[in-house]
């Protein structure tokens, strides 16, 4: 319902044969070019705020460039990318050329190519922000291309530490720290190699000793313990060393398929399976705490770097952001429909005669259909009952049970988005106006004062676009009551490991606990939190606890709903009566196993960084900062 900066998405393509076969099979040397852009494609919902590509090429001349990079922001900016792209190459030609000149010369046309698609969740924007990040050296095996799909909480402590080695970072930023720290760590292990060999060997002969030795797992080894963080690292260097380094909770998504062609590393587990047209079976998870490393030479591994932690996959990301063509996230989907389907009969007082269920955005429709399915055999049941009474007492006759068996669930779609519509007007009033008319309602199917309309959708975290635009859409089709259903448990806490959630004053739930607290003349409690989170800036991360779960702790879900409820409707303005039913932290849990990690709905952090991160927010709201995260 609302739009949310969420997690990036990566891609990355190494090509194992050389270009020539490639051109021999597919018919063009820009094989792995091309399946990037799909990979891109395929995700472009993972970010669109801008995008990058970067391309090593392995067999360039001295004096020609072997690191390609080229980057766009806006929502189109994976075809402005590749329209770049296509015009450089155009310019040299191909068809003209022997695959020798193709392997020495040609633009964007390499062994490794790394895709990125950003969503800033750091409030910072512009195309320098923009992935990936490239290292500059004159000697190939000391270039690094890096980007990521990560937020790290504790950049201080990582800057402070490149700052001591010596370093002078240019920017202050996650992105740009890490860059510097893999860069420091290569260029030791380069250096590590040229000791060992400075004595024989010089030159170009050297040069190629050190690029064919490169072992990735040093480089890897010093740094990647430092980082507090959800993250899905991916590097290359210029002389065609590649990996893709996953945290050690699995925060974050990451997926990999391999065989004697292409190694390719991505976000999403369908986007692989579509791109390269292979079964589920022959994509894996890349594990947790392990990265993919593939060298110079062509060889693979898969390398334990930090060793697994316990399993706190993201399950916001299954509920909100990741493909629903996965087959386990479209059950899990499915699932989360299906479970709050008794909250649903409970508030409409079990009347599926009089009610109207749909939903809204087109994300929450596979949750949809779950919850569908879960009423029809409420249905079902509710027949079964009167089939049985109406035999009971002998009322039960061909004309009685045609009229059981024929009733339906009033299933239909109430709103429609018009793409037309942009909420461009900045001016107070003029915008809600605008923004309450962005979806188009489908009259004729709702009762005037009779008939319940249920609408789900797959999240509510700050509520304005409820407010502002989807009760007053709603109301306009005059039901005797909205009930609006989140499939997800209310969000509580920011997220701090790349979905852009970070400030406390933003979430609906968090501002209801709040008034509630007022209410009841609670005040207290607000500040004693305050006084909490601020001595817990002072103990050692193994002391810490989340004092933020102090503002919610007395009182249950319901409470924090009809308290929305009033927020969202104080103005008046709706007509109808309005329920919201949220998923409960169980039903998710039940719903969603294999992915544990729900620390914006439990406030359990999964990591010290986010503990000591959730109680800075809270101190930043409690004293007013409201720009700082």
């Amino acid at each position: 319902m609302e739009i949310l900066k969420h997690e990036c998405g990566i891609a990355m393509v190494r090509l194992l044969k050389p270009l020539e076969y490639y051109k021999e099979k597919y018919g063009t040397y820009a094989y792995g070019l091309n399946k990037l852009y799909l990979l891109m494609e395929k995700q472009h919902n993972r970010g669109q705020e801008g995008a990058g590509i970067g391309v090593v090429k392995m067999h360039a001349y001295p004096g020609n460039e072997y690191v390609f990079r080229e980057r766009a922001l806006g929502k189109d900016a994976i075809q402005e990318i590749f329209e770049t792209v296509k015009t450089k190459i155009s310019a040299v030609g191909l068809s003209g050329h022997d695959p020798e000149w193709v392997d020495s010369y040609a633009p964007f046309i390499g062994e490794i190519y790394m895709g990125h698609l950003r969503y800033s969740t750091t409030g910072k924007s512009g195309l320098s922000y923009c992935h990936p990040f490239l290292r500059r050296n004159n000697w190939r095996s000391r270039n690094l291309l890096m980007c990521g799909n990560f937020n790290m909480t504790n950049v201080d402590s990582i800057f402070n530490g490149v700052v001591a080695c010596g370093q002078h970072p240019r920017i202050y930023s996650d992105t740009v720290v890490l860059l510097e720290q893999l860069g420091d760590a290569l260029d030791k292990e380069n250096h590590r190699i040229y000791r060992q060999y400075r004595d024989s060997l010089s030159g170009q002969k050297l040069s190629v000793t050190i690029e064919d030795n490169l072992d990735m797992t040093r480089v890897l080894a010093p740094t990647a313990p430092q980082w507090d963080g959800g993250f899905v690292i991916c590097g290359a260097t210029g002389s065609g060393d590649m990996f893709v380094l996953r945290d050690r909770h699995g925060i974050r998504p990451a997926f990999y398929y391999r065989d004697d062609e292409v190694v390719v590393v991505a976000s999403e587990r369908p986007v692989i399976q579509t791109v390269f047209d292979v079964p589920r079976r022959a994509v894996s998870e890349l594990t947790p705490g392990s990265a993919i490393i593939v060298s110079k030479a062509g060889q693979v591994s898969v390398t334990d770097v930090l060793g697994e932690a316990e399993n706190q996959r993201c399950s916001f990301e299954r509920i909100y952001f990741s493909r629903g063509s996965d087959a386990d996230i479209y059950r899990e989907r499915k699932q989360l429909g299906r479970n709050v389907v008794p909250a649903i009969m409970e508030s409409i007082d079990n009347d599926l005669a009089h009610s109207v269920f749909s939903f809204i955005p087109n994300t929450a429709e596979v949750a949809f259909l779950g919850m569908v399915d879960q009423l029809d055999k409420e249905l079902n049941i509710i027949k079964e009952r009167e089939i049985l009474a109406a035999q009971a007492d002998g009322t039960l006759d061909p004309k009685r049970l045609s009229e059981i068996m024929e009733r339906n669930l009033r299933v239909e779609k109430v709103a429609i988005k018009d793409i037309k519509l942009r909420t461009f007007i900045a001016e107070g009033e003029a915008r809600n106006d605008l923004a309450a008319h962005v979806y188009d309602v489908t009259y004729g199917i709702v009762e005037n004062g009779v008939d319940n309309l249920v609408v789900i959708d797959d999240s509510i975290v700050r509520g304005t676009t409820l407010k502002q635009s989807i009760l007053k859409m709603l109301d306009r089709l005059h039901p005797r009551k909205i009930v609006v259903v989140s499939s997800s448990p209310q969000v509580r806490y920011p997220d701090y490991y790349g979905i852009d959630m970070s400030r406390m004053g933003e979430f609906i739930a968090f501002r209801a606990a709040v008034e509630l607290l007022k209410d009841r003349g609670m005040e207290n409690v607000l500040h004693e939190t305050y006084e909490k989170c601020r001595q817990q800036e002072k103990l050692l991360d193994i002391e810490m606890r989340n004092c933020v779960k102090d503002i919610y702790a007395p009182f249950t879900q319901e409470e924090i709903s009809r308290k929305i409820v009033e927020m969202l409707t104080a103005d008046g303005s709706i007509n109808a009566e309005v329920d919201i039913i949220y998923q409960t932290l169980k039903g998710q849990r039940e719903a969603i196993p294999t992915c544990p990690g729900d620390w914006y709905f439990s406030g359990d952090y999964p990591t010290p960084g986010g503990v000591r991160l959730v109680n800075r927010a809270y101190v930043n709201f409690y004293e007013g900062n409201a720009d700082k995260r």
